[in-house]
């Protein structure tokens, strides 16, 4: 609940520069629609080039300068391979900076189902290979606990905060 002292307050956010801002510096990399679907089409084991242009229905050009965009940044890495009586080619595989954007494509999966499902249902469920359980990302806190409302994390000045000048 908001407390008149509340209203109209300027938020504290404001005294800190964002030209470093880690948020506008991952989506300067992550934050066309297009390099979404890339890293939903490799984590669905969808790895050649025409594979992943024929499923999420990217242009070759876009496809292709989003791909070299994740390998440039060390999201993804680019493996060799060669059909029988075929050039060598390459599909695209997460590396560990890749496998970290799992729980935020797990988060965006959930938010998706939850708000822009079909009727029916989500049209793909996350699953723990080892029980088969549901998977859903959470918020928890350095000390381990589950924070279960998002209005219960407040953002402060990090190490690498600037004071705006």
């Amino acid at each position: 609940m908001e407390t008149r002292s509340d209203v109209g307050a300027r938020p504290a956010a404001l005294a800190w520069s964002t030209e470093n801002c880690q948020v506008e510096r991952a989506m300067d990399v992550l934050g066309g629609r297009a390099t979404l679907l890339v890293l939903r089409e490799v984590v669905n084991g969808i790895r050649r080039f025409d594979d992943m242009q024929a499923h999420a229905g990217i242009s070759r050009q876009v496809l292709t300068d989003r791909l070299a965009l994740l390998v440039e940044h060390d999201v993804l890495r680019r493996v060799p391979y060669r059909d029988a009586g075929r050039r060598e080619r390459h599909e695209y595989r997460l590396t560990a900076k890749g496998f970290e954007l799992y729980p935020v494509l797990a988060a965006l999966a959930s938010w998706g189902a939850r708000w822009y499902a079909d009727p029916e249902g989500a049209a793909v469920e996350l699953a723990h290979r080892g029980c088969d359980a549901g998977v859903e990302a959470v918020l928890t806190c350095a000390d381990g606990h589950r924070v279960h409302d998002p209005r219960d994390v407040v953002t402060r000045p990090g190490p690498g905060a600037r004071r705006r000048s």
